[in-house]
């Protein structure tokens, strides 16, 4: 036993494994292995810190944006509504005067929600909507099928259902509402922005650049009722959404409820304006050259065209069947290139050269059906109303002849011209401008690359592939390449008419605001300096804007403040002392004829029937309105009389600010139009084209006033002030029977 116990002594001193030595080495194996599970535990424990401090970030910033884009809209809303109140002084006006206030075109819209309001139920004031006979006299039209007006339809109808008719007014809950959709406007603009950028202060920029170049992205404080007005909150939130469904790795669900968004705001910019189809044309073009250029896939281009095809159609049945919808170049245009589409394989196979002319194939086909689609369902609808716009067009670039009566009369208008210069002064001088053309083309230039880069590319397989192993240094998403051409396509027609500025001038927000903040911009602008990384490229991209705004800020926030606190005052009091004479002194079932922007006023403030009025879109009332506006030319009292009673008017309001007009020079002046309408020279110093004749004729508006014989046996004054004159027509007397045929056998 003592020797065994020295044995063990012998292997402890040579460095055997004892008994202590085991417990020794399991006691380091617990704390080894208690260690190391701490350490796993800690990990996953900050892992999961890390993952709730970031989803926690992710909200804060997302309702941090989301408030903001609220905050600068309701700011919108706020400031125009205050403007227009400080213009005019509007909630101390007269009734009267209030109606005045909404001049030409937007009276005679308001007059249809005054007309639904005063109409003994909702049901009566449908019918009495779809039979109108009080807007153009001697006819009886649909005016949901003519007009656009669904708008003031559904107002009257919530205005009547909602519990506010004690303390708010009618004409509060209409303008609040359109102010409220300019909040929608600035909100979309801000969503745009902060979708392409990814970045809320891009967003916040946005917004902030269209309310300070107000100037030039609206004008709804003094055109309250316009189409426009409410139509282009719907078109910006469908760019948005558009954006949206345009993203890269959006998943399907996703995609799907964002098409319902484009789908809605395409109905309702449809339902909302006359121009929605032209406006849809230059879109369906965006989607066709990137659908061509390889940035789109095929279900999104095609979901995109069947959105605009069952939005139109929609429209089409609530109004109607209004055939100018059937017969209009975006609904040809985007049928046709459905069916090439369907019907031309291989479109995206083979070489640059051989893809380049497939694809010029493909569009000339596309546009030669599209063209002749359209041709043939204008002449078997025999559509002529949008046959001015088209002649308009024609004339503005020296295709038409410039005498036509309509045509010239968008021609001479300053809103129809080429937009002016000091357009981007004021843009410059909002530091807008500079980040826009600088973001344009530096874009314009990946797009060109990019897109030989697409055409290159024969197989589709294969550039998966190369994708997947080698991903490209120029890369441009599909919703940058959509606003991208977006912002050209309408840049260009805003250049060819100045009136068409505000479908650009409020995306060009978006677009700069997204070139400041943008990550790929900076990212391709540090690369090409050899200064990239991700510290200073975060740095740039939230530097860059906080200073652009706090200089914004402090340039304009006075001047701001003082535009929206300046008081001003409505008066006209001519135009007010002729509605209370007619409303006071004329039969409620009189006509009246006149000028398109006075007749609109005359409807909405006194009720009476109209010869005209500003809305153009139908041939034969434009016929009409020129025969109207023979009291500007010079014509024969009896031909005057003659097609003012064919009219059925019994009186006439003649303007002298149309009579001796100035504000046009030679040549645009109403009256000059009119003389070269009916081929005579025209009065004032100046040359005139020698086919034109001396009128054997004063002119009418100048000489009824001299109330000799020959005049006044046709035209009675009834109403006089500094502005307006109104003439009462006599009326024929009816010859006996007996008389008649007398006079028969005499002759």
């Amino acid at each position: 036993m003592e020797a065994r116990r020295r044995g063990e002594r012998k292997l402890e001193s040579h460095g055997g494994i004892t008994r202590d030595s085991v417990s020794v080495e399991k006691a380091r194996t617990k704390r080894s292995i208690g260690v190391g599970e701490r350490e796993e535990w800690g990990y996953y424990w900050n892992s999961q810190q890390s993952g709730v401090l970031a989803l926690y970030w992710h909200v804060v910033a997302m309702a941090t944006g989301l408030s903001l884009a609220g905050a600068l809209g309701i700011f919108h809303a706020w400031a125009v509504n205050s403007i227009h109140e400080n213009l005019l002084w509007f909630s101390h006006l007269e009734e009267v005067e209030r109606e005045i206030s909404f001049r030409t075109e937007c009276g005679l819209y308001y007059s249809y929600y005054k007309q639904m309001l005063k109409a003994p139920s909702i049901q009566q004031g449908l019918v009495e909507l779809i039979n109108d006979n009080m807007t153009e006299s001697k006819r009886t039209i649909n005016l949901l099928q003519r007009m656009n007006i669904y708008q003031e339809v559904f107002l009257s109808i919530l205005y009547r259902v909602l519990p506010i008719q004690t303390y708010l007014e009618p004409v509060y809950f209409y303008i609040y509402t359109v102010f409220s959709l300019q909040a929608v406007y600035v909100i979309a603009l801000y969503m745009t922005s902060w979708l392409l950028s990814g970045s809320w202060l891009a967003g916040v920029l946005a917004g902030v650049w269209y309310i300070l170049n107000r100037m030039d992205t609206t004008r709804v404080e003094f055109t309250i009722s316009l189409r426009e007005n409410w139509s282009m909150p719907f078109f910006a939130l469908q760019v948005a959404a558009i954006t949206c469904y345009l993203r890269p790795q959006l998943k399907p669900i996703h995609q799907r409820v964002v098409l319902w968004l484009v789908f809605v705001s395409t109905f309702c910019f449809c339902l909302t304006w006359q121009f929605n189809q032209f406006i849809l044309f230059i879109q369906a073009l965006i989607f066709f050259t990137l659908d061509g250029l390889d940035f789109l896939t095929p279900e999104q281009v095609t979901s995109l065209y069947l959105v605009q095809v069952i939005s139109l159609l929609s429209v089409w049945l609530l109004q109607f069947c209004n055939s100018m919808i059937l017969g209009s170049l975006a609904l040809s245009f985007i049928v046709s290139a459905l069916f090439v589409k369907h019907f031309q394989r291989g479109l995206k196979t083979g070489g640059l050269l051989s893809r380049l002319a497939k694809l010029v194939l493909h569009t000339l086909l596309v546009l030669a059906l599209a063209l002749s689609m359209n041709y043939l369902a204008k002449r078997a609808l025999q559509l002529r109303s949008d046959e001015h716009i088209f002649k308009f067009i024609k004339a503005k670039f020296g295709l038409g002849a410039t005498r036509d009566f309509d045509a010239s009369l968008y021609l001479c208008e300053d809103a129809f011209g080429l937009l002016p210069l000091d357009t981007f002064e004021r843009l410059a001088g909002t530091l807008m401008l500079y980040p826009y053309l600088s973001t344009l083309s530096v874009l314009l230039v990946m797009l060109a690359l990019v897109a030989l880069a697409n055409l290159s590319d024969s197989a589709s397989a294969r550039t998966r592939v190369s994708k997947a192993r080698d991903e490209p240094v120029i890369r441009m998403r599909p919703d940058v390449a959509y606003n991208l051409l977006h912002t050209v396509f309408f840049g260009l027609l805003a250049f060819s008419t100045m009136r068409m500025k505000y479908l650009w001038t409020g995306h060009m927000c978006s677009f700069a605001a997204f070139g400041v903040c943008g990550k790929d911009i900076w990212q391709l602008y540090l690369r090409v300096i050899h200064c990239s990384s991700k510290a200073k490229l975060r740095l740039i991209r939230y530097t860059v804007p906080i200073v652009v705004l706090a200089f914004l800020y402090y340039k304009f926030w006075p001047r701001i403040m003082e535009e929206v606190s300046e008081l001003r005052e409505f008066f006209d009091p001519d135009t007010v002392e002729l509605m209370t004479w007619i409303s006071s002194k004329t039969p409620k079932k009189a006509v009246f004829a006149g000028s398109m922007q006075l007749l609109a006023g005359i409807k909405l403030c006194t009720g009476r029937v109209l010869t005209n009025h500003p809305h153009y879109e139908d041939k034969a009332l434009r016929e009409r309105t020129r025969q109207v506006y023979q009291v500007y030319a010079r014509q024969s009292p009896e031909e005057v009389h003659r097609v003012l009673r064919a009219a059925g008017a019994d009186y006439v309001v003649l303007e002298d600010s149309i009579c001796y007009e100035r504000r046009h020079s030679r040549g645009c002046r109403l009256r000059d139009l009119l003389d070269l309408a009916n081929g005579h020279e025209m009065d004032g110093p100046g040359e005139n084209d020698p086919d034109l004749v001396a009128s054997p004729d004063p002119r009418f508006c100048d000489a009824v006033k001299t109330d000799s014989p020959l005049y006044s046996s046709l035209f009675t004054r009834v109403f006089k002030n500094k502005t307006f004159n109104v003439y009462r027509l006599t009326k024929p007397k009816k010859k006996a029977r007996g008389e008649g045929k007398a006079g028969n056998g005499d002759a």
